[in-house]
């Protein structure tokens, strides 16, 4: 998954983005308000890790323009504010979420987990995809009887295209999810990840299809 952190306090900040790196997601960091929006300008996040005093004005104005241009993108909001108005107001605001600080990182991966199941309409954490079951929080696929231990960016990848069969990707799309904004990757690493995620899938009926001048699609069948 691909987050945006928008959080000035520089030690949680990096913290949080080391740890979301070493579960495998990919996470852009803003000190600001107005950093946070060049960033949701140019690239596309599956959840926004939102603190609510930041240096530039307050996360509820963010919060509240955000879910006024109608975007969808799950919110959960980082606060020290523990009073029961302040964090029934931030959910009538459009908040998905929200974790008071200090928290536990093993808290806020789970709360992540459960906002975008909610997103994707599901209650369970496991996706299947005709005989292929891939699990996000093990890394773990199954095809068939067989499990399979995924890198990182393998399980990524291929948890893209399973919330999304039939759907095509543009290589510059699939660049953009899986890495930072100031990564430096060529779009030939896309075509390395995908060839993997090929292999491992061999012996269902899902494959990934290449088409030619657009980009790659997960087919069952």
């Amino acid at each position: 998954m691909k987050y945006l952190l928008i959080e000035d306090n520089t030690e949680l900040a990096s913290a949080l983005c080391d740890r979301m790196r070493l579960d495998g997601h990919v996470i852009d960091h803003a000190a600001t308000l107005s950093d946070g929006a060049d960033f949701l300008r140019v690239g596309e996040y599956d959840l926004i890790l939102l603190d609510i005093m930041l240096p530039d004005g307050d996360g509820r104005r963010f919060l509240e323009r955000h879910r006024a241009q109608a975007n969808d993108t799950p919110v959960i909001v980082l606060t020290a504010r523990s009073e029961v108005s302040d964090r029934v107001g931030m959910l009538d605001l459009g908040a998905d979420d929200y974790l008071t600080k200090p928290f536990d990182h093993s808290e806020l991966q789970a709360r992540c987990r459960a906002v975008l199941r909610r997103r994707t309409g599901s209650a369970q954490t496991v996706i299947r995809v005709g005989t292929v079951a891939l699990d996000p929080v093990s890394s773990v696929l199954r095809v068939g009887d067989a499990d399979v231990t995924l890198r990182n960016r393998e399980l990524r990848l291929l948890e893209l295209f399973m919330n999304a069969p039939g759907q095509i990707f543009s290589k510059g799309k699939l660049v953009d999810r899986l890495f930072s904004y100031d990564a430096s990757v060529t779009e030939n690493a896309i075509e390395v990840y995908v060839g993997r995620l090929r292999k491992h899938l061999e012996p269902s009926n899902v494959t990934i299809t290449t088409h030619r001048g657009l980009g790659y699609r997960l087919d069952e069948g």
